[in-house]
């Protein structure tokens, strides 16, 4: 559907809109049409173990892997959503392939000057919209993993920020952090 009369596709795909700890992270992956990679699907239907081997040849396979970041603060100051904007322009301007066209997973990025398509469960219907999803979740946890260690006890290699019963728990228990989205209902709860 979107090879015809393209060289270069980019997927976009992002990881951690919806947690209350932690940054979102877009992944962007451009293949040549036609260049796959078995195994890849939506991120959420893969082990972390399955992603991990996924990532390395999607870092051999694709022609560009870009990722970009924004914390807590631009959230913060922002909302979830323009952060994810920002993480993806990020990413954008980092490729050093100009894709023909960039797929979405349901989202349109403003402000920037590719086509797009935004289509609806992206992740688990177009190649690199899932690729890209691998690449934003691998590069999210492993922040997640980071800050565990920067801030023990709250369990963020664990659950990943989202809000569990046991993050919740270490939220009374230890109180809030400055990873911590204060604006997101249910965060002090």
């Amino acid at each position: 559907m979107f090879n015809s009369g393209n060289t270069f596709l980019c997927g976009l795909d992002e990881a951690g809109r919806g947690p209350i700890a932690g940054p979102v992270v877009v992944g962007v992956v451009v293949f040549r049409a036609g260049v796959e990679v078995n195994g890849v699907d939506d991120s959420k239907k893969l082990t972390a173990k399955q992603r991990e081997i996924l990532l390395n040849e999607i870092l051999q396979r694709a022609e560009a892997v870009s990722v970009g970041v924004s914390g807590v603060e631009y959230i913060e100051k922002f909302n979830i959503l323009e952060a994810t904007y920002d993480a993806a322009r990020q990413a954008l301007r980092t490729l050093r392939v100009r894709p023909d066209c960039l797929i979405n997973d349901a989202l349109t990025i403003p402000q920037i000057d590719y086509r797009q398509v935004a289509v609806i469960h992206g992740d688990s219907t177009c190649h690199c919209v899932a690729a890209a999803s691998i690449v934003a979740k691998v590069m999210r946890d492993r922040i997640m993993a980071q800050l565990e260690m920067d801030y023990p006890g709250y369990g963020f290699s664990k659950h990943k920020g989202y809000g569990t019963r046991e993050h919740y728990r270490a939220l009374r228990e230890l109180g809030l952090t400055i990873v911590h989205r204060r604006s997101f209902r249910g965060v002090l709860a």
